[in-house]
């Protein structure tokens, strides 16, 4: 965080102790960007071959929490994965950040077929660079299931946006992590346990959270904790209701 953020942060906080504690942080009015993972491994069911593929819960997680989440801030997506061309190159920047988004995330999320490598790397510098990272605040959230497969080193990215970024805080949600979609567990007892994504020190070196989802809830709740507004002088989130 720059040291105006933070100044004003403190600003902010003293004048809470007076106002009501609904006011919203300034991260609810900054650009956020999703990374959203099509690869092939999305379309993998568990090691049971008894669950749905993973691609079933994360559509009915996008349809659950994005409406209020798009109403706080604007936000914009890219998808990598699925393509016609080279797969690592397949990267498709469907649009930048922009008010009223969820009804377009959903239907890319809802037609999404996955299929392809998983060049996140590659992916988030690209939102990064659509977020204008240097001279401008901004999010990103990935969400990703898998490994790094073309090459890309997230944590040389990591240490690079830590140090051009003017306020980047880059979020990784790590949705049925494996340590190998196509092996079965050594050991029965380890069959179905997640993993931490090579991902994660792209939170780490920005200030971001990591966040492990294995259920339908889980990611729900991982998008709203990543993607919501925190109130000022708690560590609340502001979650939409169940009806």
């Amino acid at each position: 965080m720059t040291l105006r953020r933070t100044l004003g942060a403190i600003a902010l906080g003293s004048a809470s102790l007076c106002a009501a504690p609904t006011i919203a942080s300034q991260r609810c009015t900054e650009d956020a960007m999703i990374v959203f993972d099509g690869s092939g491994s999305m379309s993998e069911m568990g090691f049971n071959l008894l669950d749905e593929p993973r691609i079933f819960e994360a559509r009915r997680a996008v349809r659950e929490a994005m409406p209020q989440i798009a109403a706080m801030r604007p936000l914009g997506l890219l998808i990598y994965g699925p393509g016609k061309t080279f797969a690592c190159g397949n990267i498709d920047l469907r649009f930048g950040p922009q008010p009223g988004a969820a009804g377009p995330i959903i239907d890319a999320v809802e037609t999404l077929e996955p299929a392809g490598e998983t060049p996140l790397t590659e992916a988030v510098e690209m939102a990064a660079e659509v977020l204008d990272y240097r001279t401008r605040p901004g999010a990103i959230v990935l969400l990703t299931d898998g490994k790094e497969t073309c090459g890309g080193r997230p944590c040389q990215l990591a240490d690079r946006l830590a140090v051009e970024a003017l306020d980047l805080t880059v979020h990784v949600i790590g949705f049925k992590v494996r340590d190998d979609h196509f092996a079965w567990p050594g050991a029965e007892e380890e069959a179905g346990q997640s993993r931490v994504t090579v991902a994660r020190c792209l939170a780490d070196q920005t200030g971001g959270k990591y966040v492990s989802a294995e259920t339908l809830d889980e990611l729900t709740e991982a998008l709203r904790e990543t993607l919501g507004c925190q109130l000022i002088g708690t560590g609340d989130v502001i979650h939409p209701r169940r009806g």
